[in-house]
């Protein structure tokens, strides 16, 4: 369904694009724009378009990109905020400090109330309450203690310059909010729109953020939000409107959800629409320009997929030198439906794909929601792009109910394994996780405490395989207090040493590593490999630029201050401009 044009009504919406536009903040400003009021908020057409322009808030093609800047995905230019270079904004709303969108929200919710049509005004009010959540959440995450504004300010009003308000009272307000919204919006399933069950997923993603960060960070009040996180999650999953998707099977299915042109609503419970000579996006040609996005998926995390039946590739010997085929063997059936295996087609294709690595950062391949060839071209993509889906409600209520500590193996059973059995793995067992914790997610998780922590884990393994590349990571590492997991080596895939390798197991070289000379390498060679260039780093002692190893694509590796980096900070004009604001901690 496509949202509403605003052609009828343009005077509301010239005023919105100048609130939007206008350099100054909307703290600075008085309320010209209410005097249009009388005039528009009158039927329940003015407040489904005036409710259209809230959709621009949403997340569109950096949903599939922002893994590349955590320690999922390595692309050709590591992020700032992984290399511990993010700078002190100066410009007042600069940096994620702007505010245009709460303004429009706060004016429509002032205004909504003159239209008489009951249902409309409940309908329309609750998706705009959903977009009051929604901003604030990101603001929390993004600032922690920031200033709660309920209503339209004018000039002269005194909270325009008021204090941040805590964060107890920022997210309470952000729960009513969602409250209100899943009351109010519909049960309906519209692919594109705000509904019932989006806001219910959206409660459940916040609960479970402030829950677990407030649990890590040693904030009181983790248990409240944790069991509301259970109960939207449950509630989603009860009402019985969405399951998985299973088209293609084990094998297939998994990437067949992402690579598809159009979505439907099986799984997807929201998703941004693209039509060709309509909307397109560029996300695919990111994907595979050598010299663009050339992403790559880090070695830790295909390290993270279990074996076919359910063991721990981790607890193989020699685990860490494998060769590519060789790690690719008898793996979870995702792992090669999110980065290209030995046998890699493209979507609508009937061979294999040359292997080409000049792609890749570190020789693994992205392919999860990679479409056919014609969509790979500087504006050419028009798949949609999924924003919030089904499967995070079961993982959400796993994790909830682990954290609580009141996780039952029928709870597993109606989350977790559900995914798993999507995957055609074996189920998760309860007891046998908590018995046995994988060292190799003790290691990379070490704040997570004796209480259940091998069923943590094991959900922690689950989210991060079923959400890769989804634009969760990052969140997911602060909310844990994980953030010095970014400061460890960010490594690509193994190679024996110098000379031909075969990577498809056929029997012939499809890669070539080489110091300089090229000399000797086979004919059905598709990559070639300089290693003064491309260096490697050896897994077992450490050593960089070695002749054997991984692919070290981030050789400085990352820097993250547990003081600073858990929050961005506040523009330089902004402190200046009000002084009841302070700079967050580490960033004076």
């Amino acid at each position: 369904m496509k949202l509403i044009k605003c052609t009828p009504y343009m005077l509301l919406c010239a005023s919105f694009i100048m609130l939007a536009s206008c350099n100054k903040d909307f703290l600075e400003r008085p309320a010209e724009d209410q005097v249009e009021a009388p005039y528009f908020f009158n039927t329940a057409k003015d407040l489904e378009v005036a409710s259209n322009d809230f959709y621009t808030m949403l997340l569109t093609t950096e949903v599939y990109a922002d893994d590349a800047s955590s320690d999922n995905i390595m692309p050709l230019n590591p992020a700032n905020r992984v290399k511990g270079n993010r700078i002190i904004p100066v410009t007042s709303g600069s940096g994620g400090w702007a505010w245009g969108n709460l303004r429009k929200i706060n004016y429509f919710l002032a205004n909504y109330h003159k239209v008489s049509d009951q249902a409309a005004r409940e309908k329309y009010s609750g998706i705009a309450r959903f977009f009051r959540a929604y901003f604030y959440y990101d603001k929390v995450k993004t600032f922690g203690d920031v200033p709660w504004y309920g209503k339209v300010l004018d000039a002269k009003d005194p909270d325009l310059y008021k204090p941040r308000d805590s964060r107890v009272l920022v997210m309470d307000s952000v729960l009513a909010d969602l409250d209100y919204a899943i009351q109010y919006i519909p049960k309906e399933k519209k692919l594109n729109l705000i509904t019932k069950y989006t806001a219910l997923l959206l409660k459940a993603r916040v609960a479970l953020f402030e829950g677990t960060f407030r649990k890590y960070h040693q904030i009181p009040g983790h248990e409240k939000f944790l069991n509301e996180a259970v109960k939207a999650s449950n509630e989603l999953m009860s009402l019985g409107g969405y399951t998985l998707f299973t088209d293609g099977g084990p094998q297939a299915s998994y990437r067949n959800l992402f690579a598809r042109d159009k979505q439907d609503a099986v799984e997807t419970i929201l998703a941004v629409d693209y039509e060709l000579g309509l909307k397109v996006h560029s996300t695919a040609n990111t994907f595979t320009s050598p010299t663009l996005g050339a992403y790559g998926m880090m070695k830790d995390m295909v390290n993270s997929y279990l074996m076919a039946d359910g063991s721990r590739f981790t607890d193989r010997a020699n685990y860490k030198t494998f060769s590519f085929y060789d790690e690719m063997q008898q793996r979870d059936p995702r792992l090669t439906q999110t980065t290209a295996g030995p046998d890699f087609r493209v979507n609508g294709e009937t061979k294999n794909e040359p292997v080409i690595l000049n792609l890749t950062t570190t020789g693994y391949r992205l392919i999860k929601a990679l479409p056919n060839r014609a969509q790979w071209a500087s504006g050419a993509s028009v798949f949609d792009i999924i924003l919030f889906r089904y499967a995070e409600a079961l993982l959400v209520f796993a994790e909830a109910k682990a954290e609580l500590g009141t996780l039952t193996q029928s709870d597993l059973d109606q989350s977790i394994n559900k995914l798993r059995t999507r995957a055609g793995m074996p189920p998760l067992n309860l007891a046998n996780a908590n018995s046995n914790p994988d060292p190799f997610l003790v290691d990379m998780y070490p704040h997570v405490g004796s209480a259940n922590r091998g069923v943590i884990l094991e959900i922690r393994r689950e989210r991060r395989i079923e959400l890769f590349n989804e634009g969760q990571r990052w969140d997911d590492l602060m909310r844990w207090k994980e953030g010095t997991k970014l400061t460890k080596p960010m490594v690509g895939v193994y190679f024996s040493g110098l000379g031909a390798h075969d990577w498809t197991g056929d029997g012939q070289a499809d890669v070539f590593l080489h110091s300089g000379s090229t000399a000797g390498a086979p004919s059905s060679v598709t990559s070639m490999i300089n290693i003064k260039q491309r260096t490697l780093r050896d897994p077992i002692t450490g050593q960089q630029k070695a002749n054997a190893g991984n692919l070290d694509p981030f050789p400085q590796n990352g820097i993250f201050e547990e003081g600073r980096d858990y929050f961005s900070p506040i523009p330089l004009e902004d402190l200046v401009l009000n002084k009841n604001l302070v700079q967050n901690p580490g960033w004076e």
